[in-house]
């Protein structure tokens, strides 16, 4: 059946349906394949749009505008020289991620895009077909319309979706707001909230990523309980990397985590929830030899904004960056320039970090972004790590260890910490 799929690929590309039916045939056939994560996965972005409905306040989008769209013209050139150059792209899976601004304000050329990728990879036998994913954060606001739900139906078993949801209705509201059209701020947790049922049913083990400034520290306790009463299992939350931080926050810091401790243990909530601010693998000393990686996946990762340009990050577009010029490294009509890219694979953690990062006895788990490391250098350089969130860091580290103290010595007392282990529920530390 699958010869006879060729010949017809071969002999009629532009019967599009036929392409279509084909590639839902292979899909059925090679079901019990090898996961696509099995492997390293390539992450190719598409900015395809820097417009938003929303002016969150710790935003690191300083760009954003609702001019700038992607056209198909310019995401199909990408996607032919990506595939052309197959061996340059060696990873065995593929994650094809869509951003803005708000990726589902495009949904319709997003979903043009797909089906050419999907017909494309099938057309050329590539190594990434039905070893790819559609990735998707998304603000919430459009998720339920019927574009929308069209597209999630039609690509589910390859797509990953996020909803941006920061914790209660006050946190939310605090940063999470509409663009002004007055004087008077309007927060969109009630326009958000309504759609998570139907995200977690059709994503159940889905997760949030929750991001906290300075005004945010307040509301850490109470927002990550209620995300778990919502029925989101997994809470991804992080620190801006931006120098945002007042004196003092880190002691308010980890007051709330401390009191987060004692609610996810004392109340039950660890048995089935995750959240990312307790993870047995941060805090510790890091060898310089051994444990010498980049934490950041610039270079690794393409970016396609909507002139064709080329960048290692999405935070090296221009609409990323506060005081620096970006950072392009090709084109879709000239390919990538591999004399550009190159500083970028050279990265790691001792070409970067100051001597006081090297020397840490806790740096495990301090991370860091390599493209506001470039927006906050003295020289444009991207050899030089930004330790804003040092103390924050740190006050993590030290509620970290009381958490994992505090747990394990009440499964002990239970006798359940065996059982405990062989069903513990991590959260990935992901690369950015």
């Amino acid at each position: 059946m699958y010869a006879n799929a060729q010949i017809v690929v071969q002999t009629n590309v532009q019967n599009f349906a036929v392409i279509l039916w084909f590639i839902t045939q292979r899909v059925s056939m090679k079901e019990n394949s090898q996961p696509w994560k099995g492997g390293v996965a390539k992450n190719i972005t598409f900015i395809v749009t820097k417009d938003c409905q929303l002016a969150c306040k710790y935003c690191y989008l300083v760009g954003k505008n609702s001019k700038e769209r992607m056209t198909f013209e310019i995401a199909k050139q990408a996607i032919d020289y990506i595939l052309s150059h197959e061996d340059d792209f060696k990873e065995e899976s593929v994650v094809w991620e869509f951003i803005g601004g708000e990726p589902f304000l495009e949904i319709d050329l997003i979903d043009r895009i797909c089906d050419y990728l999907k017909t494309e990879m099938f057309r050329r036998n590539h190594h990434w077909f039905n070893s790819y994913r559609f990735s998707f954060s998304t603000n919430g606001l459009n998720y339920h319309t019927e574009k929308v739900q069209q597209f999630i139906e039609k690509n589910l078993k390859h797509l990953s979706i996020g909803i941006t949801i920061d914790g209660t209705k006050q946190k939310h509201d605090l940063n999470r707001i509409y663009k002004q059209s007055g004087s008077e701020e309007r927060g969109s947790y009630d326009d958000v909230v309504k759609n998570i049922p139907l995200w977690l049913s059709q994503f159940p083990h889905a997760g949030t990523k929750v991001t906290i400034s300075s005004e945010d520290i307040p509301y850490i306790k109470e927002s990550v309980l209620h995300l778990f009463s919502l029925g989101i299992h997994e809470v991804n939350i992080n620190c801006v990397f931006e120098d945002v931080w007042k004196e003092g926050d880190d002691k308010r810091f980890e007051k709330q985590l401390l009191e987060l401790a004692d609610a996810i243990i004392d109340e039950g909530w660890y048995n089935n929830n995750a959240c990312s601010f307790f993870s047995e693998m941060i805090g510790k000393p890091l060898d310089p030899i051994r444990d010498n990686q980049n934490w950041c996946g610039a270079g690794m990762m393409l970016s396609v904004d909507a002139a064709g340009n080329f960048y290692p990050c999405t935070r090296f577009a221009s609409y990323s960056l506060r005081n620096k010029r970006p950072i392009v490294i090709g084109n879709v009509k000239r390919g990538i320039d591999k004399n550009l890219l190159r500083p970028f694979l050279t990265l790691d953690r001792t070409t970067q970090s100051p001597r006081k990062c090297l020397e840490c006895e806790v740096a495990s788990g301090c991370a860091w972004c390599q493209g506001e490391n470039y927006d906050a250098a003295k020289t444009n350089t991207i050899y030089e790590r930004s330790t804003a969130i040092c103390l924050m860091h740190k006050a993590r580290v030290r509620a970290n260890n009381y958490y994992w103290n505090k747990l394990y010595r009440k499964l002990e007392l239970e006798g359940m910490r065996e059982d405990f282990e062989k069903k513990k529920k991590e959260v990935n530390q992901a690369i950015c």
